[in-house]
């Protein structure tokens, strides 16, 4: 507590600093409330990076008109076409859903909102459930595969998925539905004032289709979501900024349990997080504080027998970077959350958990542009933990321009620190936590080419090796370090080509993996081949002139799973997957028809759970 009570002093003085700033200085910063643009540029900077280290960081960013244009509704819908990215839900829209990033655990992949941690500590294992969260609410999505533990700490050995909730200053609603009545709306509306702007974001979705275990006889699985998103900015000066985001999510669902198709089970998922942060830029530095406080509080019923579940994590984090001169930037910063959580789970099978931990961590990264065409990133952290203590995590990077092509190699690597549940939790089975539990960590190997091969066609391919030792097991009614010397091994390559010319835009994605048990075999809802094509394009229709076409296909390979009832390991067949969406724009609204599911594909991902059938959605978005 003392740390936190030290870096609290250091944000006030900072505070101090920067409002006598505003009172020495004359300046009125405006806006242009014609176009709605702030007077500052406001951009998005990835943790533990300064100018001439960025080229290090390997980002796939998916833009709100991505988004718009294959009319996502949730994650599965918006990740599916990312190469090496796998995701199962158990059911339809609303149930569980994990997600494997480059063949690792569920518990592998940090979710962040404005790049702020947000998995909850109540579950068993610390992963996060995508099945509850829609995207409604959401500006652009920042995919970073790959150990990104210098950047983000903890829990991203196989990568991080960054949601961004600022940046939308145009006023819009959408809405849609079909033959059902099951419906997807949002609004988004903006307040600009002469220094500062507010952002008021509500969404809400209703999806009732189909069992998650049942047939086409038995009752459906429904689930209903809202969202809201208020995002507050305050222009203190030329350089420095007030910055507020509250995020509140409800997501209600009916599910099965694990044996067959029932009724009478629910879950209510509860979210709420809020940050507040003050940033400095100037032409040559930039620095930037934010208090964080993310709340998950989580309810299933299972016909009368309640399961509770609840964690809470607040936080302080503060970074710096510098540009020094032409050739070199560093950069710096320190980031302290303290996590509390329990959990009480009732019914035949008792578990619950209570407990705390803390967590402090420093690093810094440095930058250097030895040649115009070669350049050098180095970024280190270091994570003190209640518990696992201190553990360091290291980064190094070499980028090489020659002519038109992109080339560099990485090594990395990460760690997952273990959750209050593997070191605090009982159950009536015998299980105790285990407070000696060390840290899994990761190391990854990485070479890439980006390549342009004419002035609107790109190629990008990346491979990588990686290994996870310590790995926590549960053995003997325990959670233990295995310390046999054997890894888990994951290794892959994908690429993608990509052209954009005027309206057509057109890219091909593959990913083939190869991710292995300690004894060899595959690991489970691995595919070792996906595939896929986006192609968008304005086409001039006879009777209706121009209409915005888009096409989404998806081919996710052959993979072993668990048998729902037998629970031995079976080879699940491959699927194929095509979304459209037409839309026509008329004035200030963009009508739309949206096909999911377009080839009527029967499957199950994972086995046993089923998945949606064909779907017709129509839709109205409308600026104003």
């Amino acid at each position: 507590m003392q740390k936190l009570i030290f870096i609290i002093i250091l944000n006030l003085i900072f505070c101090n600093i920067v409002y006598a700033d505003k009172q020495n200085n004359n300046f009125s910063c405006e806006w242009d409330n014609k176009n709605k643009i702030p007077c500052i540029e406001i951009i998005k900077e990835v943790p533990n990076s300064s100018q001439f280290s960025k080229n290090g960081i390997n980002k796939i960013i998916i833009t709100k008109k991505q988004i718009d244009e294959i009319g996502a509704v949730d994650f599965e819908d918006l990740l599916k076409s990312i190469p090496d990215i796998n995701l199962t839900r158990s059911g339809p829209k609303g149930q569980q859903a994990s997600l494997f990033m480059r063949g690792t655990g569920s518990n592998h992949t940090l979710v962040m909102i404005n790049g702020i941690p947000i998995n909850d500590q109540s579950t068993t294992q610390g992963l996060h459930d995508f099945g509850v969260d829609f995207i409604q609410t959401i500006q652009q999505i920042e995919v970073y595969p790959g150990s990104s533990g210098t950047h983000f700490g903890t829990n991203a050995i196989g990568g991080a998925i960054n949601i961004l909730l600022t940046g939308d200053y145009q006023d819009s609603f959408s809405f849609s539905s079909d033959k059902n009545s099951n419906y997807e709306f949002y609004v988004n509306n903006n307040f600009i004032f002469d220094d500062s702007s507010f952002n008021f974001k509500v969404g809400s979705v209703k999806n009732k289709l189909i069992s998650a275990r049942g047939d086409s006889k038995d009752e459906k699985d429904g689930v209903e979501n809202y969202s809201v998103n208020l995002n507050y900015e305050k222009f203190l000066n030329n350089s420095s900024r007030l910055h507020n985001t509250i995020y509140l999510r409800k997501t209600k669902s009916e599910y099965d349990n694990s044996n067959s198709n029932q009724t009478g089970y629910e879950g209510d998922n509860r979210m709420a997080s809020y940050q507040i942060g003050l940033e400095k830029k100037e032409p040559s530095f930039k620095n930037n504080y934010v208090f964080y406080y993310n709340i998950y509080d989580r309810e299933y019923d299972e016909r009368g027998v309640v399961d509770t579940y609840e964690s809470n994590v607040f936080g302080l984090k503060y970074e710096y970077s510098k540009i020094i001169n032409s050739q070199i930037s560093l950069g710096f910063g320190s980031d302290y959350k303290y996590d509390w959580g329990y959990f009480d789970n009732n019914g035949s099978y008792n578990a619950s958990t209570k407990g705390n931990s803390d967590n402090l961590a420093v690093y810094t990264n440095f930058g250097w542009n030895i040649l115009k065409d070669t350049n050098i990133s180095l970024f280190a952290r270091n994570d003190h933990h209640k518990q696992t203590k201190s553990n360091q995590t290291y980064k190094i990077n070499l980028n090489k321009n020659i002519n038109k092509i992109n080339f560099g190699v990485s090594y990395m690597n990460g760690l997952r620190n273990p959750t209050l549940y593997e070191m605090y939790g009982t159950d009536n089975f015998g299980y105790s936590g285990n407070r000696d539990l060390k840290p899994e960590k990761s190391n990854t190997y990485e070479i890439f080419s980006n390549i342009s091969l004419y002035q609107n066609l790109t190629l990008s391919i990346r491979g990588f090796k990686s290994n996870i030792k310590n790995n926590i097991e549960y053995i003997s009614n325990k959670y233990q370090n295995d310390d046999d010397n054997v890894d888990l091994n994951q290794s892959g390559v994908n690429s993608q080509l990509i052209y954009d010319y005027n309206d057509l835009s057109l890219r091909l994605f593959s990913s083939f993996l190869s991710s292995k048990k300690e004894n060899g075999s595959d690991q489970l809802r691995r595919p070792e081949k996906n595939y896929g094509v986006i192609y968008s394009n304005k086409i001039d229709t006879f009777l209706l002139g121009n209409i915005d076409f888009n096409i989404v296909y998806n081919h996710y390979g052959k993979h072993f799973d668990t048998h729902s009832s037998s629970f031995s390991t079976i080879e699940m067949d491959s699927t194929d997957l095509v979304d459209l969406k037409f839309s026509k724009k008329i004035n200030y609204g963009n009508y739309f028809i949206k096909i999911t599911n377009l080839l009527d594909e029967k499957y199950q991902r994972p086995h046993g759970y089923n998945q949606e059938k064909r779907r017709l959605n129509v839709g109205l978005k409308m600026s104003y």
